[in-house]
């Protein structure tokens, strides 16, 4: 599946029925047959009403949109899409928003959770995801896990990713960087250096 960040044509992240639409039509005519999903981050349109009000406004749908909980009106948001058919990735970066999501009794109805970290260190990038995993193991929610880090931990999570049999993700919003430091060329640079190692180990159709 593909995940990205819609934008307009001045080329700044967009939530606007003409460049989610541009870009969905853009990408679908390149790679067809796979679900392709958006970004609805805060930071694109941080008013919470405005940004849903935009979302309801959409006429060509994503597949699936990611939704992060620990933002203001995040539940509004997801239960919105949800009505209209969208999947949603649920975006869990840290214990409130593991709450957060409980408490919304939409996980349900949910495609899968992106346990997420901000932390840059490894030990407490580590420790956010097990408090995250044991507040959605004693809520009894049991989806499809992505373990992804971002930046500094970005490959380190996917390692643990592997190990712990999640699904994991990897591009140009998670890391610029390939393994060994070097600047990536693109996201598809990065996507192969990621199916090499989950290849290595037996698992490719877990990519």
């Amino acid at each position: 599946m593909i995940h990205f960040h819609a934008r307009s044509e001045d080329g700044k992240e967009a939530l606007d029925t003409a460049a989610i639409a541009g870009n969905l039509h853009a990408v679908r005519a390149r790679l067809r047959n796979l679900p392709i999903g958006v970004s609805t981050g805060a930071w694109i349109v941080p008013d919470p009403e405005t940004r849903l009000r935009k979302v309801q406004a959409w006429d060509v749908l994503p597949d699936f949109a990611s939704v992060n909980f620990h933002e203001e009106g995040a539940a509004g948001l997801a239960a919105t899409l949800i009505g209209r058919g969208v999947g949603i990735e649920a975006g869990i970066s840290n214990a409130r928003a593991a709450r957060n999501l409980v408490s919304s009794g939409l996980s349900r109805q949910c495609l899968r959770i992106l346990v997420e970290p901000q932390d840059q260190e490894i030990a407490s990038a580590l420790k956010t995801a097990l408090e995250i995993e044991g507040i959605l193991s004693h809520a009894g929610i049991r989806l499809t896990t992505v373990l992804h880090g971002m930046d500094r931990t970005a490959w380190e999570l996917l390692d643990e990713g592997v190990r712990r049999g999640y699904d994991i993700r990897i591009g140009f919003e998670d890391t610029l960087r390939l393994r060994n430091g070097k600047t990536a060329q693109s996201s598809a640079e990065l996507v192969r250096e990621a199916r090499t190692l989950v290849e290595s180990l037996g698992l490719g159709k877990r990519t």
